[in-house]
């Protein structure tokens, strides 16, 4: 029987693919504050400029390729049975050919109801005003904004408290309720850190590995260590 290996991964492993994350620019995503549009009160003080910043977002992710560290963690699906939860919006890891993703904050896309949350659609060009559901009420990116619930936190955690080997991949561990994850593995969970610029994890229990490497690099260091465990 295979091991189980879940992954957290954060905006470290797409920024190699072009995708920028705000925490690189002082707040700013794209160059737009974080408030205008990853809140719920940006959507209600300008959803048109919502749309717009979703929809150019969408145009992008059709530009860019899976990287290296994609395509490792894919290949780790021969030796380990592999869960990804990523914080990231983007659907590189299915790309990569990644078989299970849990999306912790939405999915690019796909839209949903801005009155019935479990009315969510497959959705590949722009999101416009009129654009409805079949109650006629618009629809919005299927994205969990700052200040949201986490729909998929609960299977989240019942993830981490399975995993035989947990990883941590390019996230700052900053955004909370995805970075507590960490603290959900059982006391004897090895878990590998990997990010060029690692904080400090406290009380932490468990045996840690820290890789101070950008994903490619790190996923080539993880990707051997973990073989030695076979």
């Amino acid at each position: 029987m295979k091991k189980k290996l879940v992954v957290l991964t954060g905006a470290g492993i797409s920024a190699e693919s072009g995708i920028k994350t705000f925490r690189d620019s002082d707040g700013l995503w794209e160059g737009h504050n974080v408030n205008d549009v990853a809140t719920p009160e940006g959507w209600h003080k300008n959803p048109a400029l919502v749309l717009d910043f979703y929809n150019q977002r969408r145009k992008q992710l059709k530009e860019v390729q899976p990287n290296l560290g994609h395509q490792i963690l894919a290949e780790l699906e021969n030796e380990f049975d592999v869960f990804i939860i990523t914080q990231n919006v983007d659907n590189l890891h299915e790309r990569a050919g990644s078989s299970n993703v849990l999306h912790l904050h939405g999915e690019l896309l796909k839209v949903r109801s801005t009155k019935n949350p479990d009315y969510i659609l497959d959705w590949q060009d722009d999101l416009n005003f009129g654009d409805f559901d079949e109650n006629k009420n618009q629809l919005r990116p299927h994205i969990v904004w700052f200040g949201e619930e986490v729909p998929a936190l609960e299977e989240a955690l019942t993830l981490t408290q399975s995993a035989d080997y947990f990883a941590v991949i390019g996230t700052s561990l900053q955004v909370y309720p995805a970075a507590g994850l960490i603290d959900f593995t059982t006391r004897e969970t090895p878990i590998f850190y990997i990010d060029p610029k690692p904080i400090k994890i406290p009380n932490l229990r468990n045996p840690l590995e820290v890789i101070p490497q950008v994903a490619s690099e790190g996923m080539k260091i993880l990707k051997k260590m973990l073989t030695e465990f076979i």
